[in-house]
């Protein structure tokens, strides 16, 4: 393998990590419907989850430790900074050449949440393929 297929292959890795690290931060800061969930609100529920343990029956204690494990999960992720600036930073100079490489339509793109004018950016255009 010649150094140059080596370094089209390290391209290609690092434009494929930059997309994918995009696409789950916003996979995972998408608004959700309903009531917006504060760190305060998800700690009262995680005290009444704790009262009413003890005295559960064996079923509802199971759904209660579940539901726990699913809000300390989700006080965790709230408490994690992103830096999503930086990581469209990083895919606006990756998805075009990735895009057109893999055959990644505009409305693949935005079916997964990347907004019109980031797909802008990046040379991507609704016609196909890059701008």
């Amino acid at each position: 393998m010649s150094d140059e297929h080596k370094q089209a292959l390290a391209v290609g890795r690092e434009q494929g990590r930059a997309v994918r690290r995009y696409l789950e931060a916003l996979e995972a800061h998408r608004p959700k419907r309903g009531r917006k969930r504060t760190p305060e609100s998800i700690e009262r529920r995680l005290s009444a989850i704790e009262e009413r343990l003890a005295g559960a029956d064996p079923l509802t204690r199971l759904q209660l430790v579940q539901e726990r494990m699913d809000l300390q999960e989700e006080l965790a992720t709230k408490s994690e900074a992103v830096d999503i600036a930086s990581l469209e930073a990083e895919f606006v100079a990756a998805a075009g050449e990735y895009g057109e490489r893999k055959g990644i339509s505009y409305g693949a793109w935005r079916e997964l949440g990347v907004d019109a004018a980031v797909l802008k950016r990046a040379g991507i255009r609704r016609g196909g393929g890059e701008g």
